[in-house]
C-alpha cells in the first residue's frame, strides 16, 4: 500500500480514500465485480505532490470495483401524541454499494 489518498465526493458526500480501501457508499448502479470511475476528485496526493482542485482536479480519477449491494441497519422513526394514543412508526434501509479502490491517478 502507497502513502497516496484523494478526497473524492461521491453521494453528496466527501471520502478520503487510499489504494486497498474498501468503504461503504450510497447506492451505484452495477454488479460486484464491475469498474467504477470517481471523476469528482476534490484533492489528490500523488508521490507527496499534493493537488488541490478548484472545485475538482482536472484529468484526477479515482478508480474502483463493487465488491457488493448491501443495505444499511435499520432505522426506525416512532411518533407518539400523548394524551391521544396516537402514533406512527415507519423504518428505513439505505440501500449501500460496498467498493474497493483500485488506483488513483493524478492529473
Amino acid at each position: 500500500m502507497t502513502d497516496d489518498y484523494a478526497i473524492i465526493n461521491t453521494g453528496g458526500k466527501q471520502y478520503r480514500v487510499r489504494e486497498g480501501d474498501t468503504l461503504q457508499i450510497e447506492k451505484l448502479i452495477g454488479e460486484p465485480g464491475d469498474t467504477v470511475t470517481f471523476d469528482r476528485v476534490l484533492l489528490t496526493s500523488v508521490g507527496g505532490d499534493v493537488t488541490i482542485g478548484t472545485p475538482s482536479v482536472d484529468g484526477a480519477e479515482v478508480l474502483a470495483e463493487i465488491a457488493s449491494q448491501d443495505k444499511g441497519p435499520k432505522v426506525v422513526s416512532f411518533r407518539f401524541k400523548n394524551k391521544t394514543r396516537q402514533h406512527t412508526k415507519t423504518g428505513h434501509r439505505q440501500k449501500l454499494t460496498s467498493v474497493k479502490i483500485t488506483g488513483i491517478k493524478g492529473n
